[in-house]
């Protein structure tokens, strides 16, 4: 197998990938197994190096490099050193930063990750990544790489023409209807994720809520995670926490319209990247515990 040796300073794949933004990714050894699109890959980081093995391209015909790919999924041409920087300097965003140094946000598909935070509901991240398992190996498409067997995350088609019954045997619970209904959305063409791009944050956080198992909190993670909008600030049950105990402390009547104003301003520009790493690093903190809330 030809291998592909990227530079990729300033770059922790580890807690890149273990950091809830994605969950299918498999580590095997030192190497991590996962789908890029419709691409198998694994990743392995020596040092400031990211060498890459892949498996057959598909046969769309138009595949980008696999240099190129591996580069625009983890965000390489991110400045992260200024980004970080942006950060505000407080005791606990310090002690975030200071952890999480090199945890990168990672370009991922659009659909792909609209359906997979719908099904995110209330579920830790275990949970979330045994649901991604079962449906790729139920509607996905088969791949090999070296010994290894992977599967690409199914098409709108695959899910609109499946039946919720089928989707909650992929362990979904509610959750099955409303992935069915997106599903057959776009698929229909009644929407389309792609021209969504062209959208103002707003029109697009307003255009995202409307579609079934979708709120503020999922429409902000897919537009951090899917369309770039680096500003988004995704408030779950951790990040509601941190706000709560470490900036709040003493004041109990902290609605969640006033924590997101809050969020909105003393995180700024780049609040999605400072957002990721406040959750990894609360999340890493309370591993130990018996009882961690759901992504």
């Amino acid at each position: 197998m030809k291998l592909t040796e990227i530079d990729a300073p300033n770059f922790d794949l580890a807690m890149t990938l273990d950091s809830g933004q994605v969950f299918h990714w498999e580590k095997i050894g030192n190497r991590f197994y996962g789908t890029i699109g419709d691409r198998a890959v694994w990743v392995e980081q020596r040092g400031d190096v990211a060498l890459v093995g892949h498996g057959a391209p598909s046969q769309s015909g138009d595949s980008p490099t696999l240099s190129g790919m591996v580069v625009n999924y983890f965000a390489f041409d991110h400045p992260l050193a200024e980004i970080c920087r942006s950060f505000p300097d407080d005791p606990i965003m310090n002690a975030a930063r200071s952890y999480c140094r090199g945890l990168r946000i990672i370009r991922q598909p659009r659909w792909e990750c609209l359906a997979t935070f719908i099904t995110s509901s209330m579920k830790q991240v275990a949970h979330i990544r045994q649901i991604s398992r079962k449906l790729r190996e139920r509607f996905g498409e088969r791949r090999e790489i070296g010994n290894s067997e992977l599967f690409t995350f199914p098409a709108p088609a695959r899910l609109a023409g499946s039946s919720e019954r089928a989707l909650r045997e992929c362990a979904l619970g509610y959750r099955a209807k409303n992935l069915l209904a997106t599903a057959q959305l776009v698929e229909s063409g009644a929407v389309n994720l792609e021209k969504w791009s062209a959208l103002s944050d707003v029109d697009l956080r307003a255009n995202l809520c409307e579609l079934p198992g979708v709120g503020a909190k999922v429409a902000n993670c897919v537009m951090l995670f899917a369309y770039e909008r680096l500003r988004a600030f995704p408030i779950d049950v951790w990040i509601e926490r941190v706000l709560r105990e470490q900036y709040f402390p003493r004041k109990r009547n902290m609605t969640a319209g006033r924590l997101r104003a809050f969020a909105e301003t003393h995180f700024g520009e780049h609040g999605g990247y400072a957002q990721q790493y406040l959750f990894h690093h609360a999340r890493m903190a309370a591993r130990a515990n018996l009882s961690a809330p759901p992504r």
